[in-house]
């Protein structure tokens, strides 16, 4: 159970890249006027985005959270990227589930005016998920500092 836990990270890191590849294809194909395959990306932009928050809630309950070790310049940027990652996920939440809403019961043109202020939103969270887990775990120590590496395991 230990190494699935340890191993949850990456596979939520995965989840959210392929969430943000469906999100931009998906706005691909509903400007090139391909609705089946907008709503086919979409709901699998969901479904993955689903699976990662599953993922990060187990990781999170069982593990707790993973201090960042950098100091300096790149604890600032980790900090200022996490906590807009954090408020806008929390805020694009509900948006994601009445963007959603509207369109599977085919109101449109109200589906549309809010999904100007969701994509974006949803976009930005799921790349900046996958640019936290890059810095939390995948940052080369030489990078963090002296005092960070001393720290490492």
């Amino acid at each position: 159970m230990q190494a699935f836990l340890s191993e949850l990270p990456a596979v939520n890191a995965v989840f959210n890249g392929i969430t943000a590849a469906c999100l931009l294809a998906g706005f691909w194909a509903i400007k090139s006027g391909r609705r089946t395959l907008h709503r086919a990306l979409m709901l699998s932009a969901f479904t993955c985005g689903a699976i990662f928050l599953a993922g990060y809630l187990v990781h999170t309950f069982t593990s707790g959270n993973t201090r960042f070790a950098g100091q300096g310049g790149w604890r600032h940027a980790y900090l200022a990227l996490l906590f807009s990652h954090m408020i806008l996920a929390v805020v694009v939440l509900p948006l994601i589930l009445r963007t959603l809403y509207l369109a599977w019961f085919g109101h449109y043109d109200r589906h549309r005016r809010i999904a100007v202020w969701t994509w974006p939103m949803w976009v930005y969270v799921s790349i900046t998920g996958v640019l936290v887990y890059l810095m939390l775990f995948r940052l080369p120590p030489d990078w963090l500092g002296a005092a960070a590496v001393a720290r490492l395991p």
